[in-house]
């Protein structure tokens, strides 16, 4: 069973790596991947938590730095070294058509930490931020789903890499996010008491 699925795995990667090659995908992804190129949208979004939380936005503040670390913890430290998949640029031999866009890295392959980084700020921000409007909320969605196809797209990941790590981080994501709402509610609740 596990060989079907790493067959499919396969199959998928060269279909998006190789199969879906074109001009444009060469232009865009590669800057989609990089997380570099989105500190002004994270900057953004915490000076939005700051305007709409006040003083109490330390909470959610907090909740996403902690987010970030357990998942990239997690995926990069303990993940990765146990299993130990090579990336599918590291064995480019392996396949009929091979396309590396980027530098291949030296780390392992599953689970990907670009997927589960970026899933989990996404699952955390659609989670807390409860007033955003629908196409926001659309949008993070949309975000760390291109980011996860530029990961296969480019050569650095196969498909499974970042399907598990997308699922992994917006699970811990939800979950650190619930944590810092039940927070917020205690420590409002708190502060209303001692006024």
């Amino acid at each position: 069973m596990l060989e079907s699925l790493l067959q499919i795995d396969k199959q998928l990667f060269i279909w998006i790596n190789s199969g879906l090659s074109n001009d444009i995908f060469d232009l865009i992804l590669p800057w989609i991947r990089d997380k570099y190129n989105w500190i002004p949208l994270y900057a953004l979004v915490l000076a939005w938590i700051v305007y709409k939380k006040g003083k109490r936005s330390w909470v959610f503040i907090l909740g996403a730095v902690i987010t970030i670390g357990i998942v990239d913890g997690l995926s990069s430290k303990i993940i990765k070294p146990v299993v130990e998949r090579p990336r599918p640029c590291h064995n480019p031999e392996n396949f009929e058509t091979f396309h590396l866009r980027v530098d291949c890295g030296s780390g392992y392959s599953f689970t990907s930490s670009h997927a589960t980084n970026h899933f989990a700020i996404a699952s955390y921000f659609l989670s807390i931020l409860i007033f955003m409007g629908r196409m926001w909320k659309i949008f993070w969605i949309v975000w760390a789903c291109s980011i996860c196809l530029a990961q296969v797209y480019v050569g650095v990941h196969y498909p499974f890499d970042v399907f598990v790590g997308g699922l992994l981080g917006a699970s811990i994501g939800w979950v650190v996010a619930r944590l810092c709402i039940r927070s917020d509610k205690y420590f409002f609740q708190r502060d209303r008491q001692l006024a």
